[in-house]
């Protein structure tokens, strides 16, 4: 889509951010709206000021998932090279410093699944439904879904969507722990605002190292994972100014005002 802007970064009070997929009518993930979703993420991550992000798509879908067009008649020994930058591009949304919320709108099927899995949390309207239709179509979930969707909702179930390619409406979702929050349909972007804005207003390095903490500690054992907590909380929190701002702010009886420092 030469002139347009696949993907837009807006960024409101107090340092939330919003990514906005542009690609209609169904923001496919072609390679050139990941090149652009990435340099918005390497953005956010470079941004001293940022402090939570909220990633949805423009339109009546969230992603339908992979450019099947552009599939269809890409040299296929290009394939692999294609599917190791989706999972390092998904690899940094998960790593990044702050919190990840994925406003989902409409249909988060295929890749668009598997990005949703990449944030932190998943706020849905009710009308939305996520899948993993990819055996429908002689493909398999590449963009990590195999390692993600099993680490959320369980082994089992994630067996049967990625087998079966069925489809799961936000009501499951939330009951199987895919969704953290379901909404009226139309509302999941403000829900998914006001959740941001919560996270903004706690201190910035404390929520940003027991964000890494979980990640980095539920890839190992739980007293490796206690070591990685401890490690965190010493380096990164207990000499903060935000702790003491916090302190001061609880015994003044007033909300504390954190700097991130």
């Amino acid at each position: 889509m030469p002139g347009t802007e696949l993907v837009t970064r807006k960024t409101e009070e107090d340092g939330v951010e919003l990514l906005t997929l542009r690609h209609p009518p169904v923001n496919a993930l072609s390679t050139a709206l990941l090149a652009e979703l990435g340099r918005c993420v390497d953005a956010v991550q470079n941004d001293p000021h940022s402090r939570s992000v909220v990633l949805t798509g423009e339109g009546t879908y969230f992603s339908a998932g992979a450019d099947l067009k552009e599939l269809a008649v890409m040299d296929r020994r290009l394939a692999p090279q294609m599917v190791e930058a989706g999972q390092r591009l998904f690899d940094r949304i998960e790593r990044l410093r702050v919190p990840v919320i994925a406003a989902v709108n409409g249909l988060a099927v295929g890749g668009g699944l598997e990005l949703a899995l990449a944030c932190d949390l998943r706020v849905l309207g009710d009308s939305a439904k996520m899948g993993a239709p990819e055996v429908n179509f002689g493909l398999m979930p590449s963009y990590g879904g195999t390692q993600r969707l099993p680490r959320l909702v369980g082994v089992a179930k994630a067996k049967e969507l990625i087998f079966t390619g069925n489809m799961v409406p936000a009501a499951e979702a939330l009951r199987i722990g895919l969704a953290n929050k379901v909404v009226p349909s139309g509302q999941e972007v403000r829900a998914a605002r006001d959740l941001a804005h919560t996270i903004a207003q706690r201190a910035p390095r404390a929520v940003q190292a027991a964000k890494r903490a979980m990640r980095e500690g539920l890839e190992r054992t739980q007293d490796e994972g206690l070591a990685i907590e401890a490690r965190a909380f010493a380096e990164e929190v207990l000499d903060s100014q935000d702790l003491g701002e916090g302190i001061a702010a609880f015994i003044e009886r007033r909300p504390p005002k954190f700097q991130g420092a």
